[in-house]
């Protein structure tokens, strides 16, 4: 049986009631935001490069109702847990889930736009530290129930912009730009083509069906965390190594062994070796996924894990070892997704194979002593908005 994401249903009728309980009167109304799968494009945003993720059906689903004072009431229905905040409770560095929420308010209010008060009920389906951007999901929904209740004019590229603020700098999180774009952006049946220096994007048509193929993600259950070392220790080593080599961003290496025979560093030489290669990867994706060749991916899914693991050093044995027996049980590509140290892979596997790849896959892992994984086929969905 398949291991899906969610072990309830949820719907935005069941958000709604939950906010009705809770708060006494019905929400004025509910939003939807995704978690996202990177399909290619591994700790390449923050070195202003290209990334192609698209959304899940998963998602964060935020009931809502403007308040009179300037106070803020976060309800979650997962984890039965409520925390009111006042202005000066906005403070950065804040713990827990809450925080995502916070600090969406704050940021907002930071940029000068004008936000009251409000009851926030929020639920999710997207499953937490497996890399698929569960709390992109928090922010993006917040942000986009809030700009509706206030009447804020923010076009989209900005508030994926603002959400990433608040985790850069209210949560702490020094992730890139990848999560909030796709969790904003993304649409039905497409996946997001998006440079992150120039902030251009284009939705490239991604028809998996049509091509008689599925996308297997399987959650290997390490949790991973973007609020560690590991995390913003590469992106360190990837600003160390663009200032030695004389360039505004990683993305700008044109040359890659002369940029290579520049670095005297052997760890620096590999973190670049990823990003231009990731990078390169991304753009030959998009070239394929315009010609409408989606089995065409799988080397790329190949290559990007084999440079994961080996240069950018993100991946872990659970995760290498499902990659391994995704490709044994018939995968023609797979890699780990997200930022690393556990979390998801993706394998494109035959279309109808996908219960019995999974399957396969977490018999393998749990004889190899793994966690046990839960996995399900992925359908390119919508971006945050009303529902």
């Amino acid at each position: 049986m398949t291991q899906t994401a969610a072990a309830r249903p949820l719907t935005p009728a069941t958000v709604s009631e939950a906010f009705t309980q809770r708060v006494g009167t019905a929400p004025e109304g509910v939003w939807a935001a995704p978690g996202r799968v990177n399909l290619i494009g591994e700790h390449t945003d923050y070195n202003d490069g290209f990334v192609m993720p698209f959304a899940l059906p998963q998602r964060a689903l935020l009931a809502a109702r403007r308040r009179d004072d300037e106070r803020w009431r976060l309800v979650s229905v997962d984890l039965d847990e409520e925390h009111e905040l006042g202005v000066d409770d906005l403070v950065q560095g804040s713990p827990g889930w809450q925080s995502y929420l916070a600090g969406v308010v704050w940021v907002l209010r930071e940029a000068g736009h004008r936000v009251g008060g409000a009851d926030l009920v929020i639920s999710s389906d997207v499953p937490v530290g497996a890399g698929l951007s569960s709390s992109a999901a928090l922010e993006c929904v917040t942000l986009a129930a809030l700009a509706d209740l206030y009447d804020l004019e923010i076009e989209p590229l900005e508030r994926a912009r603002l959400a990433r603020r608040a985790e850069n700098e209210y949560v702490g999180a020094p992730t890139g730009l990848l999560d909030q774009a796709a969790s904003t952006l993304c649409r039905a049946g497409h996946a997001l083509f998006m440079d992150c220096r120039s902030g251009e994007v284009e939705q490239v048509p991604f028809d998996l069906a049509a091509a008689g193929l599925e996308l297997l993600v399987l959650d290997t259950a390490v949790a991973h965390s973007h609020v560690d070392g590991e995390y913003g220790e590469r992106r360190a080593s990837c600003e160390a190594a663009a200032r030695v080599l004389g360039v505004p961003a990683l993305r700008d290496v044109t040359d890659l062994d002369a940029a290579l025979a520049a670095l005297e560093d052997e760890v620096l030489r590999r973190r670049v070796r990823h990003v231009v290669t990731e990078d390169d990867r991304v753009l030959r994706a998009v070239e394929l996924l315009r010609a409408g060749d989606v089995a065409g991916l799988a080397p790329l899914l190949d290559a990007s894990h084999v440079s994961m693991r080996d240069d950018y050093e993100i991946t872990v044995p659970a995760v290498d070892d499902a990659v391994t027996s995704a490709r044994a049980h018939g995968a023609l590509g797979a890699r780990m997704t997200g930022g690393g140290f556990g979390g998801c892979i993706i394998a494109l596997v035959e279309h109808g194979r996908a219960e019995e790849v999974g399957a396969a896959v977490a018999a393998d892992q749990t004889a190899a002593g793994h966690p046990q994984p839960r996995w399900f086929s992925a359908q390119p969905s919508a971006g945050a908005g009303r529902v």
